[in-house]
């Protein structure tokens, strides 16, 4: 032992001490120079900030050892946190609710204007084939447009409300003009309109076109107006939870993870990643809206494929002029057979004096049955675009935004403000108290989860008011947008059962040929095929204006209706996809 002693007081001198330990920053670095450099820089009054690490004591979040930071610098770093944080969280999701009301304003034009090119389609067709009658009976087909405008808009009545008094009043117009040599009272036609609309279908004035009018015009409204509410809701419940203030267990943490470093005169050294994981997942476990954001997606998917396929918006509003052609039609074929029950209950109408009896209109008045010109086709798209490229647009965006909410935590802790990089992780690194490894568990994003958040205590009784609304928004829309698939308006409790959407799997192209059929002779149309089958009810309602007299027009020559011709665009949505 004596010979070795010599040689062990050679080698101590080369043996290293103990290194600092966590906390030990105040020992080793006592000047706050490095501070008042950044918070210089952020304008930050220099004055409060000392030049050297004094006393802690004062400090309400921040450990209360030495500290470059006052009271007022600490108020003012917890601040600026709260704005960091809530201005990263918004930017990473801007997109989102850009995404998402960009998306509603282009499927809600594209509604809206298949609407009026339906509208037009309609005027341009029927003022070509019967002229001067068209125009003055033009305001009951504007008034059901204008009616389903004020539906799609949240604002009408329902649809079945709207199309019963449609067929109601055209029946209450073309009826009388069937019999031009006969007078027909107010009591009459209100007769004949509650006869239309029996329960037991006794009349069926325009046949089976009211029903399938109604079935195809139903899931295909009801789908638009339910996809359009989910747009709009999710792009709200994404800007009110962007604007949500953060909790004060929040902001704490939010302090000890970006500005404490600061207050210790260390503001290089970048938190630990772990610890900004389980500060940020504590901070979103109440904005987060998962598991019904998934959901709700699933949701809008769902209804946006119902309506480029079996509830297609475009086919549904083109069918409108089509179906009613149909049931004029029908009308004019079955007119002796619809005039013998209207006169056997609602009694025989009193002649026309001879004196006052007008003629039938000229064939030079009505015209002949119109067929646009191949120039003279409009194009299958609407605002632009057509269907299949907005949903796949949609489909898309949404890709993105799945998974957003879980993911939010990651995307934040990503910027070099808020944590060390990815590639740092081994290096020491802010834990809270000090320079070191930051060894607890990083926990999940559920709220489970959170009640093992070793940085935030999650509050027993779960996500706050605000956060429940959400929630809820979601969660209605989300059922809303499922019924509509299946053909139900959650909004007018609609139990009819052709509105169930029980055929949803099926198109439409079987309500008409695949193509156009050449003109028929003047004295006699073409009629397509009809389906034949239970249940057909003719349109009409007892919703009468007594004040009507059948004074109003002149014959309507039913003889001369137009031929039916598919439109391009119903040709090109009939094809394969």
């Amino acid at each position: 032992m004596s010979v070795l002693r010599p040689l062990l007081l050679l080698l101590l001198p080369l043996c290293p001490g103990p290194g600092p330990g966590q906390g030990s920053e105040a020992k080793v670095t006592r000047s706050c120079a490095e501070t008042r450099q950044v918070l210089g820089a952020r304008k930050y009054s220099l004055d409060l900030i000392p030049s050297t690490l004094i006393s802690g004591e004062h400090l309400r979040v921040c450990p209360q050892e030495y500290t470059c930071c006052s009271s007022e610098t600490e108020q003012r770093l917890i601040r600026d946190t709260e704005a960091t944080f809530q201005s990263l969280v918004e930017s990473s999701g801007s997109f989102l609710a850009q995404s998402l009301a960009a998306r509603h304003k282009k499927f809600n034009e594209f509604f809206q204007e298949t609407l009026s090119i339906s509208q037009h389609s309609l005027a341009q067709l029927f003022s070509h084939s019967y002229g001067r009658l068209y125009a003055q009976h033009a305001s009951i087909f504007n008034g059901l447009f204008s009616q389903l405008r004020d539906y799609y808009a949240k604002t009408g009545e329902g649809l079945d409300d709207i199309l019963a008094d449609f067929w109601a009043q055209l029946l209450e117009r073309t009826f009388p003009l069937l019999h031009p040599q006969r007078r027909f009272s107010p009591d009459f036609l209100l007769c004949l309109t509650h006869l239309a609309s029996a329960a037991d279908g006794s009349l069926h004035p325009f046949g089976d076109s009211p029903r399938r009018l109604r079935l195809q015009i139903t899931r295909s409204m009801v789908a638009a107006r339910a996809f359009i509410q989910g747009l709009e809701t999710g792009r709200n419940v994404v800007r009110e939870t962007f604007k949500m203030p953060v909790s004060d267990s929040c902001s704490r943490a939010l302090m000890r993870l970006v500005g404490c470093p600061l207050c210790r005169g260390v503001p290089s050294l970048a938190p630990c990643r772990g610890f900004c994981l389980n500060v940020v997942h504590g901070c979103l476990s109440n904005m987060g809206l998962e598991p019904d954001w998934g959901s709700y997606l699933d949701g809008l998917l769902l209804l946006a494929e119902k309506l480029q396929g079996p509830f297609s918006f475009e086919l549904a509003m083109e069918s409108i002029g089509i179906k009613i052609s149909e049931g004029l039609m029908y009308l004019q074929e079955n007119s002796v057979k619809v005039t013998e029950k209207a006169f056997q209950q609602c009694g025989t109408p009193h002649p026309v004096s001879t004196r006052y009896r007008r003629a039938p209109a000229p064939w030079e008045e009505v015209g002949r049955p119109w067929r646009p010109a191949v120039e003279e086709e409009r194009p299958t798209t609407a605002a632009g675009t057509n269907m299949q490229r907005l949903v796949w647009d949609l489909r898309e965006r949404l890709g993105r935004a799945r998974g957003f909410w879980t993911g939010l935590p990651t995307t934040v802790c990503g910027d070099s403000r808020m944590a060390a990089d990815i590639s740092q992780e081994a290096a020491p690194c802010w834990t809270g108290t000090g320079r070191g490894r930051y060894m607890p568990p990083v926990v999940g994003s559920s709220i489970t989860d959170q009640f093992q958040n070793p940085e935030l205590e999650l509050d027993a009784s779960g996500p706050d008011l605000p956060t429940r609304r959400r929630r809820l928004q979601l969660r209605a829309a989300t059922a809303r947008m499922q019924a509509a698939a299946l053909g139900h308006d959650l909004d007018r409790h609609d139990e009819d059962e052709d509105a169930s959407g029980s055929g949803g799997g099926q198109h439409y192209a079987d309500d008409w040929k695949a193509g156009p059929e050449p003109l028929a002779p003047l004295g006699r149309p073409l009629l397509p095929p009809r389906r034949e089958g239970p249940g057909n009810r003719g349109g009409g309602s007892a919703r009468y204006n007594q004040g009507r007299s059948s004074s109003e027009g002149m014959s309507f020559a039913f003889h001369s209706q137009p031929a039916l011709l598919l439109l391009p665009s119903a040709l090109a949505l009939l094809g394969p996809r």
